[in-house]
């Protein structure tokens, strides 16, 4: 809240006849209030600024919880492979949205469809935007590529990971953030010319984070086609275990420690009071109500997933329970600001009933994503924004939007249609757009044959034909029988007998 500068000529009128010299007096004191009110402001910066950071690194924990996912998910001999390509995820996503992504996504003013300022940083800060703002939005980015990445685990050659994880986060996604989270995107929530009179409340970005990894992912898997195995020659699915339950686990728990800064950092800014009158209500607490609404969301998904997978299959599945609360926390993620907790409850439930849908889908068509990532992702992301349409409360949305009074919400909660259409209308943007680009780009590097591997290093495993070694220790009589039986294989097929083993 503004405080009104302090007027040396006004005070002066309020000091008395005893004063020796009133105006220099009131000069004075005006002086110490504005010094005073100064430092006011920089705390609050500073405490903002914090509170941004902190998101920031919970955010970027997340490779951490993905890398531990995905490499408990694939089997031993691709660990090296998806470790690695995790790694290069954030620092080749570093580069390319600092060059490229960031400006194409907030780089203002600019155009309805993308940003044309601040590319490399130049030009930044300035007066509505840090550095602190500047690394949140790219530990999102590098989010986006790590959901890509576990779609086509096992069977990409790296260069393709590079190619896309850079085209990804330097334009794909900062194209789509642009629209819908920068000020002048053409259905932002904060744009003057909103969508359907609302445009779209994406607070955290079930679509524009979640939608834009599982749509690019589910292009490549399908491009690449299913790994050699994970189906018979009858057609019927066959499961191809991950080696470690425990690394998915502790992916899991970390991924949702690091969902309290995706959702309830979105806020960017926490020391902003709602009501003058009520010093107690505010922002940090619309972030606390975003944290449990995350949580509730997350949990119901798990419980729902672990009752209804125990129904159709007869097991208490612990990977199918890690990947249905990550499924409610993607769902979630859209409208965990602007929902009431019971309302948490119902998106979590729904978003693990179309897990299990989309999982039984990808089965029937034969389609192979080791990780679950498109499905979740992108199927439970879809219904995160629709659920927020249907959901949103309007006391939430005039709280955390105030500059449009009258601004639609919820359909259940009574406020029309306006919301959902804008939000259907996000939807298949987000699909078309991600087809248009990944789509193209995945089938141009499967024509150059840049995209999987053979089948003999698919066979034997990408850690040893192409990453030089394996992910664990071995001893010594170990390692060399594995590399003897894998040269010995290939001799076989290249039709050549050893001569010496």
């Amino acid at each position: 809240m503004a405080i009104d500068p302090c007027s040396s000529s006004e005070l002066a009128k309020y000091l008395g006849p005893n004063t020796t010299n009133p105006l220099a007096a009131a000069a004075y004191i005006c002086s110490r209030f504005t010094s005073t009110s100064s430092q006011f402001a920089s705390t609050t910066y500073a405490i903002d600024s914090t509170f941004l950071l902190f998101s920031a690194y919970l955010v970027f924990s997340m490779q951490v919880g993905f890398a531990m996912l995905c490499a408990g998910s694939v089997r031993a001999k691709n660990t090296m492979n998806i470790m690695l390509t995790n790694v290069l995820d954030a620092a080749a996503g570093a580069l390319f949205y600092y060059l490229f992504g960031f400006a194409f996504a907030f780089g203002t003013p600019s155009n309805p469809f993308i940003g044309c300022r601040f590319f490399a940083l130049e030009s930044f800060p300035n007066n509505n935007v840090d550095f602190p703002y500047f690394i949140y939005q790219w530990s999102f980015a590098i989010a986006a590529a790590g959901i890509t990445s576990g779609s086509i685990a096992e069977r990409t050659q790296f260069v393709a990971y590079l190619i896309y994880s850079s085209f990804l986060t330097g334009f794909v996604y900062p194209i789509v953030s642009h629209w819908f989270w920068s000020g002048d995107g053409w259905a932002s929530a904060g744009n003057s010319n909103l969508l359907f009179g609302s445009g779209v409340i994406d607070f955290a970005g079930s679509g524009v984070v979640h939608m834009v990894g599982g749509i690019a992912g589910f292009w490549g898997a399908f491009i690449e086609g299913p790994r050699i195995g994970r189906f018979d020659h009858e057609g019927r699915s066959v499961a191809l275990r991950g080696h470690s339950a425990s690394l998915v686990v502790l992916g899991t728990f970390l991924l949702w420690v690091g969902w309290y800064g995706f959702n309830p950092g979105s806020f960017t800014k926490i020391l902003v009071n709602y009501d003058g009158s009520d010093p107690f209500y505010g922002q940090w607490s619309a972030i606390g109500r975003t944290a449990v609404t995350t949580t509730l969301a997350g949990c119901t998904a798990a419980l729902t997933t672990l009752f209804g997978k125990r129904i159709l299959s007869g097991h208490w599945n612990i990977i199918d329970v890690c990947n249905g609360l990550l499924g409610g926390f993607a769902a979630i993620t859209s409208g965990c600001a602007v929902v009431e907790p019971w309302a948490a409850i119902i998106c979590g439930f729904v978003a693990a009933g179309v897990l299990m849908g989309f999982n039984k889908l990808a089965d029937r068509f034969k389609y192979d994503d080791p990780l679950e990532a498109a499905q979740l992702h992108a199927g439970c992301g879809a219904w995160g924004v629709l659920f927020t349409s249907l959901f949103a409360s309007n006391k939430y949305v005039g709280e955390i939007y105030p500059n449009k009074v009258g601004r639609p919400y919820g359909l259940f909660m009574g406020g029309g249609a306006s919301l959902l259409a804008a939000h259907v209308v996000q939807i298949l943007a987000i699909i078309g757009w991600v087809s248009f680009t990944m789509g193209p780009l995945f089938l141009v590097l499967h024509k150059l044959k840049l995209l999987r591997i053979s089948s003999d290093d698919e066979m034997d495993g990408m850690d040893l034909t192409r990453h030089g070694g394996f992910a664990y220790a071995y001893n010594d009589e170990g390692d060399s029988n594995q590399r003897v039986g894998i040269q010995l294989r290939k001799m076989e097929r290249n039709g050549s007998t050893p001569s010496t083993y």
